[in-house]
């Protein structure tokens, strides 16, 4: 089992930066891949971000490649979400969740986190 807390979320102008960390609980964090998910008002949730277990290997969302940099630290178990030149179509409730694969499915993770909103304005 393994609980997730994201934290970092909040107000920014359009061209801000924000970085989401997601901390997890238990001594198994280091065997699962990360993912970032978003869900804005009235719209599916999306996936954002993924890292393997390892971070060797890092997978984005069109929207947000070269904006966003997903990263790990394994002994701190935490991961986190650099969030550049931002939008205000990257205000979302952002999600961090723990699976066995770095997928883009949501169903490919098993545990989620409750989300942080980042709200970027115009």
């Amino acid at each position: 089992q393994v609980q997730l807390v994201e934290s970092g979320g909040g107000l920014v102008q359009a061209g801000g930066s924000l970085r989401l960390s997601c901390a997890a609980s238990g001594r198994t964090f280091r065997s699962y891949a990360m993912g970032w998910f978003r869900q804005a008002p009235g719209k599916v949730r999306e996936f954002v971000a993924a890292i393997s277990w390892s971070g060797s290997s890092t997978y984005y969302a069109d929207s947000v490649k070269g904006r966003f940099t997903i990263s790990r630290d394994n002994a701190k178990n935490t991961v986190y979400l650099r969030m550049n030149s931002l939008k205000p179509e990257d205000t979302a409730v952002y999600y961090c969740a723990a699976g066995s694969v770095a997928g883009t499915d949501g169903y490919e993770y098993n545990f989620w986190g409750q989300g942080t909103q980042v709200t970027v304005s115009s």
